[in-house]
């Protein structure tokens, strides 16, 4: 039999073929007229898909670039800054600050939780520069509240600049950002947005942009001052990646004509689709017997699948993709050969829900040895679609 190869990693995740077409096409130099008004018309749709009314930049790098430029562009040696951790990307955060010299202190919970917003409101003081958290902890599924957190800085210290990883969120998860005084919010080209990765998206409010005139860290290619003054006429600081700007606009137009043109709407659908596909694949999978690793903290990016003691992840991760040429995630750190990830953020739908589901029934059964009847992990995942289909 034939296998089409299908990636349920939650980064890179699949790729959208009308951006797949701009990027193949996009041979235009980048100090011309033609990129000046792609680069602008993307910049606009970003600020809509983001939720903002604030500036959003445009990075050729990682998320992790952009990460990296909320910490140098905000702080001075020897700030104190709050992280809060519960997983390898908000770990990140720590070494980014030690890396600039500063002064982290952590809110940590276990892997597969999230942090007490009790511990989080006793840790906070007013002498803390920024706080640093994810939206969604990548690497093991689970998803934060990042209202919550905003409503104690508000309460404890106002003056304290919030900023979040939200590169699995974004596309995913709901976020006011406006309304909860997020004052950076960082997204990635390659996950909900359907492009490859290269691109790095990060919105600014005027207090962020207010804390860089008098933090001291060093910048130059990271320098957002500069990013912005050349975004205000339709260019970026240094060489952009041009094709792959060409792609992200496509993928905003399609997101925006899944809903008859409006990007905000599309945007809601988005984020509906993952959460209806993350609850029904957590439907399906409990049915076969696995148990979820963020059972009380679930994320729509991804799932995140226990195994049984004593039984090594990856020889599902391996089977999957012996079998299927699924290509699903293992364990990162710690909890490499632990647990195995599937996600469900960008251009995903029901039906490759379905797809997973039913593959995974095969390897229940075949590779697990689990009492497995054909069918009953997609049964599962229909009711949950077709409830959410009704309402």
């Amino acid at each position: 039999m034939i296998r089409k190869t299908r990636l349920y990693t939650p980064g890179p995740t699949p790729l959208l073929p009308a951006a797949q077409f701009a990027m193949a096409a996009a041979d235009m130099h980048h100090r011309t007229p033609e990129f000046r008004a792609l680069f602008q018309k993307v910049l606009a749709q970003l600020k809509v898909f983001v939720g903002t009314k604030n500036d959003v930049l445009l990075l050729a790098c990682s998320g992790t670039g952009a990460m990296e430029s909320s910490v140098s562009n905000l702080t001075s040696p020897g700030d104190k800054v709050l992280v809060l951790t519960a997983g390898k990307f908000g770990e990140r955060w720590t070494g980014l600050a030690k890396a600039f010299n500063l002064a982290p202190e952590v809110v940590s919970a276990p892997y597969g939780q999230t942090f007490d917003l009790a511990a989080v409101r006793a840790a906070l003081k007013p002498e803390h520069k920024v706080v640093y958290m994810q939206a969604t902890e990548t690497s093991t599924a689970v998803c934060h509240d990042v209202q919550a957190v905003a409503r104690i800085r508000d309460e404890v210290a106002p003056d304290t600049l919030l900023v979040v990883d939200g590169i699995t969120g974004l596309g995913t998860t709901y976020f006011d950002v406006d309304g909860w005084g997020i004052d950076v919010l960082i997204g990635g080209s390659q996950k909900a947005v359907m492009i490859p990765p290269g691109l790095a998206y990060l919105s600014m409010s005027d207090r962020a942009w207010a804390a860089m005139e008098t933090s001291r860290n060093p910048r130059y290619y990271f320098d957002l001052r500069k990013e912005r003054k050349n975004a205000a006429a339709g260019e970026s600081a240094y060489t952009p990646a041009v094709a792959l700007v060409a792609g992200l606009g496509a993928a905003l137009d399609y997101i925006a004509g899944q809903a008859g043109g409006d990007l905000e709407k599309g945007r809601i659908a988005l984020i509906d689709n993952a959460q209806v596909n993350a609850e029904a694949t957590r439907a399906g999978l409990t049915v076969l017997g696995f148990k979820l690793f963020a059972p009380t903290a679930p994320a729509a990016a991804a799932t995140a699948v226990a195994v049984p003691e004593g039984m090594d992840s990856g020889v599902v991760v391996r089977a999957l993709k012996a079998k299927f040429a699924l290509v699903a995630a293992n364990g990162q750190g710690e909890m490499k050969g632990k647990i195995f990830r599937v996600a469900h953020l960008g251009f995903f739908d029901y039906l490759d829900t379905v797809a997973l589901l039913g593959a995974m029934e095969h390897i229940a059964r075949d590779t697990l040895g689990l009492p497995v009847q054909f069918g009953q992990a997609v049964a599962a995942a229909q009711e949950v679609y077709a409830k959410a289909a009704k309402e």
